[in-house]
């Protein structure tokens, strides 16, 4: 059975993944108001991520008979001052999402509460991808961002992720 503790912990992580979604929309807005739709493409799916990790947490709490309740998501910035600056924002935001997971996973190991503890595996792993590539696409940017063909190439790149829901946990 999942402690009161873990569960409003659980709720609070999908408030968070929420609002990463409203984040990288925001972010998506961004590009696709310059006409760089391939990275719009790019933040767009990251989002629709998000909405997954979110649904992800809210069937956990669902399965092991835990109260549901959904958190208030915040407005998220619109304003950026260019496109390495969004990416930089996205890197360092991952890196808000790592430690919240971490902290649920600690809270619960520390309780033995070894279902969450095995549940939230799949988004340790998850989020390792998500930070090396934030990091990538941060160096990408900055080879490309002053140069107009380079960064053709670097949206057209983008324009080809395409979402692929994974399977339930």
């Amino acid at each position: 059975m999942i402690s009161t503790k873990i569960a409003d912990l659980v709720n609070e992580q999908i408030t968070n993944e929420q609002y990463a979604a409203q984040y990288y929309l925001s972010m998506s807005a961004w590009f696709s108001a310059r006409d760089l739709d391939g990275i719009a493409n790019y933040f767009r799916i990251q989002s629709k991520e998000e909405l997954m990790h979110a649904d992800k947490m809210f069937d956990y709490l669902n399965d092991v008979g835990a109260e549901i309740v959904m958190g208030t998501i915040e407005k998220p910035p619109h304003k950026f001052e260019n496109a390495t600056d969004i990416f930089e924002k996205a890197l360092a935001h991952e890196k808000i999402v790592t430690k919240s997971i971490f902290n649920i996973l600690k809270n619960a190991n520390d309780e033995g509460d070894f279902a969450t503890v095995s549940f939230l595996q799949w988004f340790v792993t998850e989020q390792v991808e998500e930070e090396a590539n934030a990091s990538q696409l941060v160096t990408k940017i900055n080879m490309v961002c002053e140069n107009p063909s380079a960064l053709y190439l670097f949206d057209q790149e983008l324009a080809q992720r395409v979402f692929a829901p994974t399977s339930a946990v």
